[in-house]
């Protein structure tokens, strides 16, 4: 469940079968006077569009159950509920809920059109607030797929540590000194100082300095961990892998900010 605000007013976005859905609850609460969703659904032209929506996105819509529904728009003694639709027609585009974030939701399309009946300035920052939530999602989204990716790297540059560089007689404690230390090369490579320092200059944060590191950085660290893995097994000593990765945390780092700024201006 997500929240956007428009014009001052908080509105619900949830996922249904994984799409996004609007409250209309909500967002009827920015209309002026007494106005309800049964009376935005009985109208014939709101009737027309659904059906047409369902028509191309929903297999199991009943076309000939909608037909009677339809039928009756415009009859003052036409009445209609959320709830007696989806029923009688199996539709996917509006959905009633109960319990603790019950209320009338909508799918995005639909949802656009209501606000329509809310006020044109009204939809027009509905979809506006939208697309924001979404570019954001998707930041999020990018941000988690290269944490994981580095994590996934991250495997493949300690097992490399341990088939090169940790002698079988070793102790577990010894062992986690040289993972620590071989962490640490990528780590004041790309960020200029250890696991151990960051934590020091950075108290009231939890977690480790690669929790707080930009997209740019984890895609550094994650082609870092990879090319360390390589040297290792070529036999290169850590001093001078130090200085080779550095060199490409540099290098790579400022191709990537030099495409994230060609990209902003753009």
């Amino acid at each position: 469940m997500s929240k956007i605000i428009v014009k001052e007013r908080e509105i619900t976005v949830v996922q249904i079968n994984d799409t996004d859905y609007i409250s209309l609850t909500d967002m009827l609460k920015a209309k002026d006077g007494d106005f309800f969703i049964a009376d935005w659904l009985r109208n014939r032209n709101t009737l027309e569009y659904l059906g047409i929506w369902e028509k191309l996105y929903n297999p199991n819509f009943n076309y000939g159950e909608f037909a009677l529904i339809r039928n009756q728009a415009g009859l003052n003694s036409f009445k209609i509920s959320v709830k007696e639709f989806v029923e009688k027609t199996n539709a996917v585009c509006i959905q009633a809920k109960t319990g603790r974030y019950g209320g009338t939701y909508a799918h995005k399309d639909i949802a656009f059109e209501f606000g329509m009946w809310i006020s044109p300035e009204f939809k027009i920052y509905l979809i506006q607030e939208f697309q924001r939530l979404k570019e954001e999602e998707q930041k999020l989204l990018g941000w988690t797929a290269k944490r994981e990716l580095a994590k996934l790297n991250y495997h493949i540059h300690t097992d490399a540590i341990k088939q090169n560089l940790i002698p079988a007689e070793l102790t577990a404690q010894q062992i986690s000194i040289i993972y620590a230390n071989e962490a640490d090369v990528l780590n004041v490579a790309l960020f200029g100082k250890t696991a151990k320092q960051w934590r020091e200059s950075n108290p009231e944060l939890n977690g480790n300095m690669r929790d707080y590191a930009s997209i740019n950085e984890l895609i550094c660290l994650s082609n870092m961990e990879n090319l360390n893995a390589v040297f290792i097994q070529e036999g290169l000593v850590q001093k001078e892998r130090l200085i080779k990765l550095n060199k490409i945390a540099i290098q790579q780092m400022s191709v990537l900010q030099y495409v994230e700024n060609r990209n902003v201006l753009r």
